[in-house]
């Protein structure tokens, strides 16, 4: 931040925007007049008093709100930590998602009360408006939709949010109503509530379901860990996406009702979701249906685990485990609906999308439990074109994949499931290039040689 100096009269405000706090270390760090030299004084590691802190352009948002995300500036205790708690104060007022801009000025006290080494910190703060809407279009899968979006922010003052959704496709309709309530001064405590319509198409199964539910949803920190409980409501219709249907999926067919809670636990250190160099992740989950209605009883039981290392010449050595099991309660068959699939290049590269396992007339039925695994390295591109700019979106990929995916008899053993579920197993590697879409995709092109395929495979 440079050297800030102070006049023994006043001490000029210091607007700060964005994440640089617009301080300029070019406008701080000019030579002083040598006349005024001697009453100048540096306040870096003066101790100060905040004594107040203001918030100038609320309409709707509640002030008991802010409080809790702007209390830290108080406890500042040097000019330099005013600035920096301020900044975090300001990015913790724009992660409500309340307000479009939150500028930040630090000026001395003024008044009757003030003291000789007293600060005001002000916020000034623009608010989203009432009501916003987006609107595009999107293609994919063989089908064109609409999308249309609208976004009530801060409906009541507190960071709350309703969004409603609708898409109208070449083929379906779907739509979804949202609500999001934050706690306050905790906004990682939150709860949602979902009412929705969607259907999805799968051809690897001939296919097509449709579901209509509601659902609640609790988000929480705890320790080190993230965890989320959640019901669902759901009314599922199946149907055959084809006239070529085999007869195991037009046995699936028809409606259900499903009533479920679950638990997801994670631990995530990643340094980025998308290209991560260090950390590891592990999330665990379990879905428990039946006991809260409907006719779909189960225990579903999957788990994510992934460890990042950094190499020598910016490489990344990343790999990652997933498995999971499905038990029926009260001797009903799994609804093909609610059992893994595995296959595709989110799980064993080289193998059709879902389509490794238990499959009937060429369509996969998916299975009961399953397992996969992943070793990859990323490397910078040769000869680093580009390097620090463009460049540096692309990786070169090797990766070696395996896994397998079966149905158990669960009168059996553990040491009978292991066996079936070490046999016949699907793996491949290659090679290949990955861009990193912003921070919320990549896309890969992989050269795959698949192996240990195994008859149906695709």
């Amino acid at each position: 931040l440079g050297t800030i100096w102070k006049c023994p009269q006043h001490l000029d405000p210091l607007p700060m925007h964005g994440r640089d706090l617009g301080v300029h270390p070019d406008d701080l760090m000019e030579t002083p007049e040598p006349e005024q030299e001697s009453k100048q004084e540096v306040l870096e590691n003066k101790d100060v008093v905040v004594q107040h802190v203001n918030i100038q352009g609320l309409g709707r948002t509640k002030e008991d709100l802010l409080g809790y995300e702007i209390s830290d500036v108080f406890h500042a205790k040097n000019l330099i930590d005013v600035m920096k708690k301020a900044h975090v104060a300001r990015q913790r007022l724009l992660r409500l998602g309340i307000f479009k801009d939150v500028e930040v000025l630090i000026d001395t006290s003024e008044g009757a009360d003030a003291l000789p080494n007293g600060l005001d910190v002000t916020f000034e703060v623009t608010e989203v408006k009432r009501l916003t809407g987006s609107y595009n279009t999107m293609v994919g899968n063989n089908e064109g939709s609409m999308v249309l979006g609208l976004k009530l922010p801060n409906m009541f003052g507190r960071a709350e949010k309703l969004t409603f959704q609708f898409s109208y496709g070449t083929k379906e309709t779907s739509y979804g109503l949202s609500f999001f309530k934050p706690q306050p001064g905790h906004f990682e405590r939150n709860l949602t509530l979902n009412m929705y319509k969607v259907t999805g198409q799968f051809p690897w199964s001939s296919l097509k379901e449709t579901d209509r539910g509601m659902s609640a949803e609790l988000n929480f920190p705890l320790g080190m860990t993230n965890h989320t409980l959640k019901w669902e409501g759901v009314w599922r219709e199946l149907g055959c996406l084809a006239r070529s249907a085999s007869f195991a999926v037009r046995e699936e067919s028809g409606h259900s009702l499903k009533s479920a809670l679950s638990h997801t636990v994670s631990i995530d250190s990643r340094n980025s979701a998308i290209f991560p160099s260090r950390g590891a992740l592990l999330r665990i989950n379990q879905e428990l249906a039946g006991y809260t209605g409907g006719d779909a009883s189960f225990l579903k039981e999957d788990f994510e685990l992934q460890l990042n290392r950094r190499l020598f010449w910016d490489s990344v050595l990343s790999a990652s485990l997933w498995g999971g099991m499905l038990y029926p309660i009260g001797g009903q068959p799994t609804c093909i609906a609610d059992r893994f699939y595995l296959g595709g290049p989110t799980s064993v590269r080289g193998f059709g999308m879902y389509s490794i396992g238990p499959q009937s007339e060429g369509d996969y039925l998916g299975g009961e439990a399953y397992w996969a695994g992943g070793l990859h390295l990323y490397t910078p591109l040769p000869f680093r074109p580009g390097k620090g700019g463009f460049g540096d979106l692309f990786r070169t990929h090797f990766f070696l994949n395996a896994g397998n995916l079966c149905n158990l008899n669960y009168g059996e053993g553990p040491r009978a499931h292991l066996q079936k579920l070490a046999e016949c197993i699907r793996w491949s590697y290659g090679a290949g290039i990955v861009l990193r879409l912003g921070n919320i995709a990549r896309l890969e092109l992989n050269y795959c040689v698949p192996m240990g395929v195994q008859s149906g495979d695709r």
